[in-house]
Parts: structure tokens; C-alpha cells; sequence
């Protein structure tokens, strides 16, 4: 299909872009990767009387570290996200999800900030999101304000963005250093989106317990979730195969299940199972 008619416009700023958002009177959409917004468009599900593109604000492909966080600006590209060095260094669990997100022409144009900002129940970074404790960086007018991702995304593309506001950037808390991280999905095989995807951070203590540990779930439902029965099932535990075996039954028991043609809530479930068990196998064992 072919969208209705809009207006385009650059912004140069931060500032800028709130002003033309304002501007809009709530008619206009911020453009950055374009991968989410054009289709909806194309099937006139989104009619935006303007466009702000967003792409030329240097500033918002910031990344940097402040104190146990690191923030990653909202423009940088899935592809820039898995080989930055910061992010490889401290939070390898995002780098490691951005590399599996889609095909490479949608990781060397789609961007984190547009990425949560669609809160597509399908999409691959909120898992790490949940694990990570990520806040969503919002700027408008007033100034910027950080919201818990738990708090931001509230079912499918639904989400506590503000009225003219932009992501500016989400800050990941730092796991401890003793930790390793991994992400494993279930590929659709059409799409390429996980079925279920697990996200895990985990390390054990000097006498060989578990002392951290971090589950986070996209896929199987409206919206990612952690998965804190598995986790306080395993706290304190040495790690072992029946451990992480049971623990990994609780998998599914935070959230809830969805179903479409593809798969089952009860597929879905035993998903959950299968890979929080091998994620954690993969770090712990």
C-alpha cells in the first residue's frame, strides 16, 4: 500500500526535534531506522501528517559510562550496538542480542532507541532490557527524565512515551564483573523474530554458589518479563545440572503465554524451559 501524504522535515537538535514535534500538534512522528514505522504507515495503520527525521543528531549516538551504567544513545544502529568496545567490555549481553536481531540490513539501519520505542512483543533487545534493570531516556521540553523499561513498555506497541518527547538514549545498569551473559532465541523461520528468547546473567561467589543471577524472557507473550522465580530458585545454589534443570521448570511462571499460528502457549512454555535451561548451562557449567 501507499501512505497518505505528510510533510518531511529535518531536525538539527534535540531541541529542534521536540519543537517540531510541538509543532505537530500531535500529527507528527519521529523517523530514525524507519524498519518499525514505515510499514505501519505502508498499511495506513500510523497516518502522521509529518515526518521528523532525527538521523543527523550526532548527540544521540552517544555512549558512555556513569558510574555502574552505561547509556547508549537512542540513533546508534544494531550493527554499531554489537561492536562498539564499551558495550562489548561492559554490558557484552546487549552486543550479543543486537548481532541476532534480524538480517543485516535491518541491524545496519534500525536503532536501539526505535527498537524499544515500538515495543514490538516479538522484539529481541527488551529482553536484555529486563535483565540489564535498563531505564528509558526521555527528553522533552522540561528536560529529560529516566523510566524503568518494566514501567515504559506496557503491552504490545504500547508504552509510556510521552506526548512530545524523543528517547534520547537507554541507560543499562553494569553486571558485576564476575558475571557472563548470553542470549538464546527460538527463531521464527519466517521472521527471523525469537518465538522465545532468553537472556541470562549469572556468576557464582568465591566459594562456588550462585551470588547474581539474571533471567529475562521476550517472545512469549505481550511483553518481555523476568523471569525472578528461576532466579531466586537459584540464588545461593552451587550450580549443577539438575540445579539449573529445576529451576528452569519456573521459567514461564512470571509471565503470561501468548499464541498465534505458530505456536501454542503450551509451546511456548516448554520454549522458556528449554532455553533458560541451556542459557544458564552455557554460563554456569
Amino acid at each position: 500500500m501507499i501512505p497518505v501524504t505528510f510533510d518531511y522535515v529535518r531536525a538539527e537538535s534535540v531541541n529542534e526535534a521536540i519543537q517540531q514535534l510541538k509543532d505537530s500538534d500531535g500529527e507528527g512522528k519521529v523517523l530514525a531506522g524507519g524498519h518499525s514505522l514505515l510499514p505501519l504507515m505502508k498499511m495506513r495503520l500510523t497516518e502522521p501528517q509529518v515526518l521528523i527525521d532525527i538521523t543527523g543528531i550526532d548527540a544521540l549516538k552517544e555512549v558512555r559510562k556513569e558510574g555502574d551504567r552505561l547509556i547508549v544513545g537512542a540513533l546508534n544502529t544494531h550493527r554499531e550496538v554489537s561492536i562498539h568496545p564499551d558495550i562489548k567490555e561492559h554490558i557484552p549481553l546487549v552486543a550479543e542480542t543486537a548481532r541476532q536481531i534480524g538480517d543485516i540490513q535491518i541491524r545496519n539501519k534500525g536503532t536501539m532507541g526505535g527498537n524499544i520505542v515500538h515495543a514490538d512483543s516479538a522484539a529481541d533487545l527488551p529482553a536484555a532490557a529486563f535483565v540489564l534493570d535498563a531505564e528509558v531516556l526521555i527528553t522533552n521540553e522540561f528536560g529529560e527524565q529516566a523510566m524503568g523499561i518494566d514501567s515504559f513498555i506496557l503491552g504490545p506497541l504500547i508504552t509510556m512515551m510521552p506526548e512530545d518527547s524523543i528517547v534520547t538514549g537507554v541507560s543499562f545498569q553494569i553486571p558485576p564483573t564476575h558475571t557472563k551473559s548470553t542470549y538464546l532465541k527460538y527463531f521464527h523461520p519466517a521472521s527471523g523474530y525469537p518465538v522465545v528468547g532468553v537472556a541470562a546473567v549469572a556468576g557464582t561467589d568465591s566459594n562456588g554458589n550462585i551470588d547474581f543471577v539474571r533471567v529475562g524472557i521476550t517472545g512469549a507473550g505481550d511483553v518481555a518479563f523476568r523471569a525472578t522465580s528461576v532466579e531466586e530458585e537459584l540464588l545461593g545454589k552451587a550450580p549443577s545440572e539438575a540445579v539449573i534443570k529445576e529451576a528452569s521448570k519456573l521459567a514461564a511462571d512470571d509471565g503470561e503465554m501468548g499464541s498465534d499460528l505458530f505456536a501454542s502457549p503450551e509451546y511456548r512454555e516448554n520454549l522458556c524451559k528449554v532455553y533458560t535451561e541451556r542459557a544458564l548451562k552455557s554460563i554456569l557449567l
